[in-house]
């Protein structure tokens, strides 16, 4: 089998174990599948930026934060139904990351770093302090799940339990690649890895570095905003801490480990890093150790990941087929 067949192959085993997986797992570890999934989104969401466009975001799960509060407010003080929560919280997290774009996209390297990681500071601080409104500290409990729908041949289906959520959870895992594809294999990526590869060159053969960098951090923020939104109907409950600067490293992490600059790393990193725990709940005392002695053997001994190792693995063993001259 040649490279170029696994190329396409890959894809549709994938699909395969996405339909299958949901029969013949048991209640938790379907569970586990589906909040992998929302990781997933986040994730690519996240590598749009750091892996594409090479600013580094230590404040991503405050959008994150802003997807989930919004869908919960509007659900349960607005009465809207969660089909129209969901959007509205990708587009409000959007704007969001617009206008503060505006702002830290002027900076550069650890700057811009700093400058996230102070916004994502002050939306916890709000999420904490606004307790008429957040619930404080202890947050927001009893979220509905998300109403039902109907689909032609098919009838009404509820969210109520566990299979039509994973399915929902990985309609939009299937939307955020198609959408994380099409930007960075169009005529858009070449602007957009020109502007990480050296923006003032980028700038002098006359690429507008920053409505591309814009773009990227709006298009981010929007997908970060609907995992919120998945989330918090999802698993009930939402609080401050679940969105916290903690968590925007985990999403870095997951990125280094899975590899950065792809689309198939960070889908490892989440599914590695929401199962991880799981794998070494009896020694979670040594965790963090743990992971980062992962973290220090990827940076030393495969700076491409994860990812990076199954392409290096492919072009050996699975060589690509030469093409001819004019084909």
């Amino acid at each position: 089998m040649n490279h170029n067949k696994i190329r396409y192959i890959s894809p549709i085993i994938g699909l395969l174990v996405i339909l299958i997986l949901p029969f013949v797992l048991s209640e938790y570890p379907l569970h586990l599948c589906a909040l992998s999934g929302i990781w997933i989104i986040l994730v690519l969401s996240l590598c749009l930026l750091q892996g594409y466009i090479g600013e580094l975001s230590m404040g991503h799960a405050a959008f994150f934060g802003i997807g989930a509060y919004t869908s919960v407010f509007m659900t349960m003080m607005g009465g809207f139904s969660f089909w129209l929560a969901l959007p509205v919280s990708g587009i409000v997290s959007m704007i969001l990351g617009y206008l503060i774009g505006l702002v830290s996209l002027r900076l550069r390297g650890p700057y811009f770093a700093m400058c996230t990681l102070g916004f994502a500071e002050v939306i916890r601080m709000i999420l904490v302090n606004w307790k008429k409104v957040t619930g404080g500290p202890d947050g927001i409990i009893a979220i509905p799940s998300p109403d039902d729908i109907i689909l032609p041949f098919i009838g009404s289906i509820s969210f109520i339990n566990k299979i039509p959520n994973y399915f929902l959870i990985y309609f939009f895992v299937l939307v955020t690649i198609f959408v994380v594809y099409r930007i960075v294999n169009g005529l858009t990526g070449y602007a957009i890895i020109a502007v990480r590869e050296d923006q003032d060159y980028a700038e002098c053969v006359g690429i507008n570095t920053m409505r591309w960098k814009r773009f990227v951090y709006s298009i981010s923020a929007f997908f970060a905003g609907l995992a919120g939104s998945l989330f918090a109907h999802y698993v009930h409950f939402i609080s401050p801490y679940s969105f916290g600067v903690g968590e925007s490293f985990d999403l870095v992490i997951m990125i280094i480990i899975g590899g950065t600059g792809t689309i198939v790393g960070p889908i490892i990193g989440a599914v590695l890093l929401t199962l991880l725990p799981e794998l070494l709940h009896a020694i979670k005392d040594y965790r963090m150790l743990i992971y980062g002695a992962i973290l220090i053997f990827v940076i030393m001994y495969a700076p491409g990941g994860i990812a990076g190792l199954l392409k290096s693995f492919t072009n050996r063993y699975f060589p690509r087929l030469p093409t001819k001259i004019g084909t």
